[in-house]
């Protein structure tokens, strides 16, 4: 039992140290007059922060080693940042008027993990797996990364008879937009949900002015409730593939009640769309 103990406390003792080793950069500190840059051992696929008063600026276009941070006066917040190998890189950012360090650059040996499961093959060389619920799994986790936030895109709502439907963020990430969705019910009586469907609604041009609805399938649905009780907020996130649209173009939410009219239609304005955090 003793020598049961003395090993457990061993691993323990060992994997803090590791843990120590790992976390090169704890804090990073900024404010709203200098640029912080962080350089990556590979380009930056995605980078996030935790609220609005910090800002992570890289290039989304032609994927690039360093980013900018600046920070307005707050309460301190997180940094994730995935490099296009797929490593993770995760830090709390703080404002500070005064700064000491302008410029971090990260070593591999900062990240906390790959975004990939890896194994090991026969002949003893790393190789990530690739399942086909990997991206599934990737799509649940950053989902309930970006429900835990507290930022902000836009006010884009709608109500109806006390049902309130609104997007809180649009995140481009990969090769998707990851749609994080507010369902409010502030009437009297349960609302149930029977469906929220997507679509691109284009206005024909002419004498003869109509709308050409095309319907958008998700990728994946993250927290979709089936009730949402009086009083009560639901929220969840539809992962789309990546589009962009013209000015000619929109948007539209269809939240649908089962058994009731209480209905609601939310249009997206092609700038939300194309302008995603």
């Amino acid at each position: 039992m003793k020598r049961y103990i003395f090993i457990s406390a061993f691993v323990l003792v060992s994997a803090f140290a590791n843990a120590q080793q790992i976390q090169v950069l704890d804090t990073i500190y900024a404010n709203d007059q200098k640029n912080v840059a962080l350089f990556f051992p590979e380009p930056i696929r995605q980078g996030i922060t935790g609220s609005d008063n910090f800002i992570f600026t890289y290039n989304r276009e032609k994927e690039q080693y360093f980013g900018l941070l600046q920070a307005k006066p707050g309460k301190e917040s997180n940094l994730l940042v995935i490099n296009r190998n797929g490593s993770i890189f995760s830090y709390i950012v703080r404002y500070r008027e005064r700064l000491k360090n302008l410029n971090y650059f990260v070593p591999k040996s900062s990240s906390i993990g790959n975004e990939k499961p890896m194994v090991i093959d026969s002949t003893g060389i790393i190789e990530p797996v690739e399942q086909i619920g990997n991206r599934k799994y990737y799509y649940q986790k950053f989902s309930s990364y970006l429900l835990g936030r507290n930022q902000r895109i836009g006010r884009i709502k709608k109500r109806n008879e006390g049902i309130v439907l609104s997007i809180q963020n649009i995140v481009f990430d990969k090769d998707e937009l990851y749609f994080v969705i507010q369902i409010e019910n502030k009437s009297t009586l349960d609302y149930d949900l029977k469906f929220l469907k997507f679509s691109v609604q284009t206005r024909q041009k002419g004498k003869r002015k109509s709308l050409q609805t095309l319907y958008q399938e998700p990728l994946f649905i993250h927290n979709r409730p089936t009730k949402i009780a009086e009083n009560e907020t639901a929220r969840l996130v539809y992962v789309m593939p990546k589009f962009s649209i013209s000015d000619d173009r929109r948007v539209i939410l269809e939240l649908n009640e089962s058994n009731g009219e209480r209905n609601v239609e939310l249009k997206v304005s092609h700038k939300y769309i194309n302008n995603p955090n």
